[in-house]
């Protein structure tokens, strides 16, 4: 007979790797948002480039100035979905690693820690950057003071 885990420790790496796969299911929806948010605001450029030839004076500097802010928009989301992935492939390792660790015998508890603290502030950060999209966004939708001060 073959020497090497038991099934009832292949069973505990894979009950120790639950975790870590809802954290997965859970960054995929983040990814989801995320995509969904990029798209909304490659679409809105798209179409104001298309006004942006017809349009003149006022109507164009609020045109240009919604252009630059989508694009900074565009790069902040783009960032926060690059962390996001990051954070799900340190989640995706860690998972491997338990496995192997667990198969091969080896001791791996520092290099699981630092894989699960590194998936951790790839998260935070993407969510940060996630944030600061949306105040960015909150930025472009707000209501001009002088059309809440007219009476009609």
């Amino acid at each position: 007979m073959l020497s090497g885990p038991a099934v009832t420790d292949i069973a505990h790496t894979i009950q120790l790797a639950v975790a870590p796969v809802f954290l997965l299911a859970g960054i995929g929806g983040i990814l989801n948002v995320l995509a969904g948010r990029l798209q909304r605001v490659v679409d809105r450029s798209r179409f104001l480039a298309t006004l942006h030839g017809e349009s003149t004076g006022a109507e164009h500097e609020r045109h240009v100035w919604e252009l630059r802010l989508i694009d900074r928009r565009i790069k902040v989301v783009s960032a926060s979905i690059a962390l996001s992935v990051a954070s799900a492939i340190a989640v995706c390792l860690l998972v491997a690693l338990l496995f192997v660790a667990s198969l091969a015998q080896l001791r791996a508890a520092v290099p699981v820690a630092i894989l699960f603290v590194l998936a951790m502030m790839l998260l935070t950060a993407g969510l940060v950057s996630f944030a600061y999209e949306v105040r960015l966004a909150i930025i472009n939708v707000r209501v001009p003071r002088e059309l809440l001060e007219k009476d009609t």
